[in-house]
């Protein structure tokens, strides 16, 4: 055969097969598009049930929001607190108060040596004398406290210890060897309060974790109970829809997106809740936080437990959907 009468066989071969993977595309696209248009005419429909009942939907969204907002707000303000400590723990101290007797040269001395044992990073000596004019100035005392014949206040040496790491338990063996010092009356780590911070957190913790479990538990109840009543109110499209072969997936899947839209919604506000609430009590924090010489304030909602309360919310919304669906619609057949 020659090569002009092989040209056009070959054009054929090529149209033919470019044709058949054009269609083997097509093939492969069309269930997904099936799919997702499925999908979409389900969400519209979702959307479409929360309009048609305004006023029930929005009682559930706040219901579901006031029940996001106070197990997620209580955590943020434990965490925000336990910081607190954790910048205190940063920077321990040792407060060593001196006997009466030692006068403010063997005070000095001490301060030196004690700079030199290992594991002291600093030391700084408080004068008795200095600050008993500052407690004289500041508590309001003074005509009281110039009638003493002697200063009741002794020096103080405060200890920065090298490592800041391990809380009290691991200054203990430093507090023994300065008190084994001469002239040395007591010890005292300025890190208790901090320990006792995290005792109470710790309990809140678990206070707020159990909270937040009987409060998972009701809204489950609630989103499972809103859709039940959904259900119902469909019940003669549902069985129209299986009449004409629509199968239980189908059915299911409209009433799925309502609780995820629920969970949705309600974690918007939640969040935004949240956020106004922080900002709001900031502002009384900063000015309790500023009589103690503190400059600590709130911060806004962090952005990663945002998400976090979004993403729970809309799975609790399509938990407790499934768990209304699953049993009702099995029990809605054709008559």
């Amino acid at each position: 055969m020659s090569a002009d009468k092989k040209a056009p066989e070959r054009k054929e071969a090529r149209r033919k097969s470019a044709s058949g993977a054009a269609r083997s595309r097509r093939d492969w696209r069309h269930p997904l598009r099936g799919w997702a248009a499925s999908h979409r005419d389900s969400a519209q429909q979702a959307v479409t049930q929360l309009r048609r009942y305004p006023f029930s939907s929005a009682m559930t969204i706040l219901v579901i929001t006031i029940a996001l907002a106070l197990p997620m707000g209580l955590s943020v303000l434990i965490n925000q607190i336990g910081q607190l400590g954790i910048d205190w723990q940063s920077s321990t101290q040792l407060s060593v108060f001196l006997e009466d007797r030692v006068s403010q040269e063997e005070a000095d001395t001490l301060s030196a040596d004690m700079a030199a044992l290992p594991g002291v990073a600093s030391t700084e000596l408080l004068d008795r004398t200095l600050a008993l004019a500052e407690f004289q100035q500041h508590s309001g005392m003074g005509d009281a406290l110039q009638q003493l014949d002697y200063n009741p206040l002794p020096h103080v040496i405060v200890v920065t210890p090298t490592s800041l790491t391990g809380g009290a338990t691991a200054l203990e063996p430093l507090r023994d060897r300065l008190a084994q010092l001469e002239g040395v009356e007591l010890v005292q780590i300025d890190l208790l309060w901090v320990e006792r911070l995290a005792a109470i957190l710790n309990m809140l913790e678990r206070f707020v974790g159990g909270l937040a479990l009987m409060l998972v538990l009701a809204l489950l109840l609630v989103i499972a109970n809103t859709i039940r009543l959904a259900i119902e109110s469909r019940r003669d499209e549902i069985q129209v829809v299986k009449l004409v072969g629509g199968t239980d997936a189908f059915v299911r899947r409209p009433f799925l997106y309502i609780g995820v839209l629920y969970g949705l919604i309600a974690g918007l506000l939640a969040w935004l809740l949240l956020s106004i609430g922080l900002f709001w009590l900031n502002r009384t924090v900063r000015e309790v936080a500023r009589l103690y010489n503190s400059d600590f304030g709130l911060g806004l909602m962090p952005f990663g437990d945002g998400l976090t309360l979004l993403a729970g919310a809309m799975l609790l919304g399509l938990v407790g959907a499934w768990l209304a669906v699953g049993r009702h619609i099995r029990a809605i057949e054709p008559q």
